[in-house]
């Protein structure tokens, strides 16, 4: 019988889920290639060890952009080392696989997967929103006649979606998610101490001290960069509350999209969704004070989900299991 694997293609990570043994990998979306013949060189982890390390023969890139893909090459050679490395390189049965993709995304761009996944050593590929997938692996019961509202923040999109009977009813996918919120907080450092830092220094500051709301107790980290003045290296304090003043704009953003969705609800899953609330998944889920946020904008209860980084792949797997439940909200091919 062939392998069934569900894979969480994300801008920041990518998570391969195997039917019967769970997540087998969750590693960063990024691949190092010889900048001379273009040959990969490492994918994951060992390319993220390299990320602003390289000598100028090296380049390390993130071939998702946005959740969508920026270079169908690498993404295929990227797809082929995971799905090698969960099937095992000499197994003679290609695996059935199942790809979430943003719910905003074109007919264009759903192709580029699908070829992709294919080329990359797929027997059969199908793609599941990425909104549903969320809310599966979150053990929401989508397959209710009632509302269920999801919010999914990952690396490169945010996708707001109102699900009932297995399908999406209303949805809004915003290209804004952690990325963004790295962005954010670098140009704020290097503003405010003419500081250059890198995304990874920037994404360790959100997750150290970021926070969606003021904190009661400020919160303090030592941030290493680049003076942008001298040329030299300097070591500066950064307070919690800077960084939510930082990350207002993507913030406000979401906040936007997701009264959006709310005022699009029919007014039946409306009723359904003041009773049980919202549901954050995602990495940009783990940041404080988000769900209180949410909640006090839109009046509206919102919880974060029990595993929120493993939602998406979880649901992608379970989704595998459950096919003849699911046909008419997949693509098949």
């Amino acid at each position: 019988m062939a392998k069934q694997i569900g894979i969480d293609l994300g801008t920041a990570n990518v998570l391969v889920y195997v039917r019967g043994r769970g997540i087998v990998i969750n590693e960063p979306s990024m691949v190092a290639i010889s900048t001379k013949d273009g040959k990969v060189k490492a994918v994951g982890v060992e390319a993220r060890d390299m990320l602003g390390r390289t000598p100028e023969t090296i380049e390390v890139v993130r071939p998702l952009r946005d959740g969508v893909i920026a270079d169908y090459m690498v993404t295929q050679a990227m797809l082929k080392y995971f799905i090698d490395k969960s099937c095992g390189r000499f197994s003679l049965i290609k695996p059935e696989v199942m790809i979430c993709v943003p719910a905003g995304t074109t007919g264009v761009e759903t192709r580029a997967v699908r070829d992709a996944a294919l080329h990359a050593g797929a027997r059969r590929v199908y793609l599941i929103r990425e909104p549903l997938a969320a809310a599966i692996g979150a053990r929401i019961p989508v397959a209710d006649p009632s509302g269920n509202m999801v919010i999914d923040i990952g690396g490169g999109t945010t996708e707001i979606a109102v699900i009932s009977l297995n399908g999406i009813v209303v949805a809004k996918s915003l290209r804004i998610g952690g990325n963004k919120f790295d962005e954010a907080i670098a140009s704020y450092i290097k503003r405010r101490y003419n500081l250059a830092i890198g995304d990874r220094t920037a994404e360790e500051v959100k997750i150290a001290v970021g926070s969606a709301m003021p904190l009661e107790e400020d919160v303090v980290m030592d941030v290493r960069g680049r003076d942008q003045v001298a040329g030299l290296p300097r070591t500066i304090q950064v307070h919690g509350n800077e960084i939510t003043e930082a990350i207002t704009e993507p913030l406000e953003a979401i906040i936007g999209a997701v009264r959006a969705v709310l005022e699009e609800t029919p007014p039946e899953l409306s009723s359904d969704i003041i009773d049980k609330g919202m549901i954050l998944t995602g990495g940009g889920a783990m940041l404080r004070n988000l769900n209180d946020l949410l909640t006090e904008v839109t009046g509206v209860p919102c919880y974060v989900a029990d595993d929120p980084l493993s939602c998406v792949a979880i649901g992608t797997g379970l989704a595998l299991e459950h096919l003849d439940v699911l046909s008419d909200s997949l693509e098949e091919f």
